[in-house]
């Protein structure tokens, strides 16, 4: 295995792919940092391009621009809460308000290392337990894919607020989830005969609508007048940081490695999933959503951690663990190649230089975001009205780019409007995404379970994994509804002994 890598990455080290890698790392960059424009665009934009190419070459190309722009995504998701790729979602969410008390540099600091760290860790993974994470992946079947799912969802226990907005937020976005074709019959479903739902509700429509456009409405409508940053300092090494932070960072980028290696789930799930447990372990949940560094520290190691798990499923067993994985399947297709058990023994050059390719392009991110960002940053400087229209304008373009529809431009902004009247209520916009994101999963996979056994419900409890994933999830949403309830039953006493103190000087 060791002498594989050595041979990858004496081929990823020549020149003329050096420069080939820096090239794909700026153009994953630009294209990840862009609200609307994620890796599956650039990678799809990119496909020509390869056509030509001798298919080491082709496929370094494509993988570096796949893991640039799982990281740059958190750019805008820190500075505008306008997150450039969906994975960025859950960064936003205290990336965001650190911008706002003037912490930017510090959340961009956190976000760089995060993203390098939990890529290196995916890659390390990747490279040597490549075997053993297939067949783990095997062994999960529907029943468990749905657990997890369920699993998924108690998240919104954990995302500030009022739990009874999380549930119903969820349940928005597991309804939303349902429109369009079903997957299993092919009949449509809440299309009201418009053939532009017939694929669903579109992600990126909903993830930008809900959050770059009513940040933009907000900041327009705010009586205040918006103050600028003058400078970011951005520090990616801060020593005191690194040790508040490195549980989290370990933690985070395991879950990311063992769920990005799930076909179908995705770093975004990994993200959000990540997120939660960082709340749950931490001494202090309260501090979630209003600026804390584990919030960006999680889900940026989670989803970088996943986006190189996601590449197992693809070599190993020529499934693709996510969207764009799936395109660079076809690419591998494409070129006359088809991954699979055997692709580790008759391609094996490839992969690993592959493998190093992705290695060398976590170092990237570590030496070229600070410069790239600070092009961004000098954002700051400009009044913001004339960058909210800049920002409306890129979420248009990004948005319409991804179907070539006017329907998801509507759609996108119909969602921010939503989005921020929801905002005034306070409510928790990232259950929303929760449950379209693990709603298909859901409810194909619960179908599939139901098909295996003939429609009895028991098969979830009497298979182990599958047993214990609802078994956790249970008891982690039930600790979220008690805990709230004995918090005001002790306050009790303490408030009528105070009161008693007062009415008796």
């Amino acid at each position: 295995m060791l002498e594989h890598f050595l041979g990858g990455l004496a081929v990823v080290l020549q020149p003329l792919n050096l420069l080939l890698l820096t090239s794909a790392v700026f153009i994953g960059f630009i294209g990840g940092a862009l609200p609307g424009i994620s890796g599956v665009i650039l990678v799809v934009i990119l496909l020509p391009v390869t056509y030509g190419m001798e298919p080491t070459t082709a496929f370094m190309l494509l993988t570096a621009i796949y893991g640039a722009t799982v990281f740059s995504g958190l750019i805008t998701a820190i500075l505008y809460r306008a997150p450039g790729t969906p994975e960025a979602v859950m960064t936003a969410f205290d990336g965001y308000p650190m911008t706002q008390q003037g912490q930017a540099g510090k959340a961009l600091g956190i976000g760089v290392l995060s993203s390098a760290i939990g890529g290196l860790v995916g890659t390390v993974a990747l490279i040597v337990f490549t075997p053993i994470l297939a067949s783990m992946a095997l062994r999960f079947s529907s029943p468990e894919y749905f657990a997890l799912a369920i699993l998924g969802l108690t998240v919104v226990a954990s995302l500030g607020g009022r739990l009874i907005y999380g549930l119903i937020g969820a349940t928005l976005g597991l309804l939303i989830a349902t429109v369009g074709i079903d997957p299993l019959t092919g009949t449509s479903r809440y299309t009201f005969d418009n053939l532009n739902l017939a694929e669903g509700v579109g992600l990126i429509p909903m993830i930008v609508g809900l959050f770059a456009i009513s940040e933009v409405m907000k900041r327009a409508l705010d009586q205040d007048s918006h103050q600028p940053l003058k400078k970011v300092r951005i520090k990616i090494f801060d020593l005191p940081i690194l040790r508040q932070i490195g549980g989290t960072l370990t933690r985070s980028s395991l879950i990311g490695v063992i769920t990005g290696i799930l076909p179908g789930i995705g770093a975004s799930t990994a993200a959000m999933v990540s997120y939660s447990e960082a709340v749950r372990w931490s001494k202090h949940p309260e501090k979630f959503g209003k600026g804390a560094p584990e919030g960006v520290a999680a889900p940026e190691s989670a989803n970088n951690a996943a986006a190189m798990g996601a590449l197992v499923p693809l070599f190993a067993l020529g499934i693709p663990g996510s969207g764009t994985t799936a395109v660079i399947l076809g690419a591998f297709i494409m070129h006359g190649l088809q991954p699979g058990p055997m692709f580790m023994i008759t391609s094996s050059d490839l992969i690993y230089a592959v493998f190093a390719g992705l290695f060398i392009v976590n170092f990237m991110i570590l030496l070229f975001s600070k410069p790239f960002i600070a092009l961004f940053t000098k954002l700051l400087n400009v009044p913001y009205s004339a960058l909210g229209p800049l920002i409306v304008m890129c979420c248009i373009v990004g948005t319409y780019s991804v179907r070539n529809s006017m329907f998801d431009v509507w759609l996108m902004l119909g969602f921010g409007v939503l989005g921020y009247l929801l905002e005034k209520l306070k409510f928790p916009l990232v259950s929303i995404i929760l449950g379209l994101v693990l709603g298909p999963i859901a409810e194909s996979e619960l179908r599939r379970t139901l098909s295996m056994s003939q429609g009895d419900l028991s098969i979830l409890f009497t298979r182990p994994i599958s047993a214990t994933l609802l078994i956790v999830a249970f008891l982690l949403l039930a600790v979220a509804i008690v805990t709230p309830m004995v918090k005001r039953l002790r306050n009790r006493p303490a408030a009528s002994s105070s009161s008693e103190q007062r009415s008796n000087p």
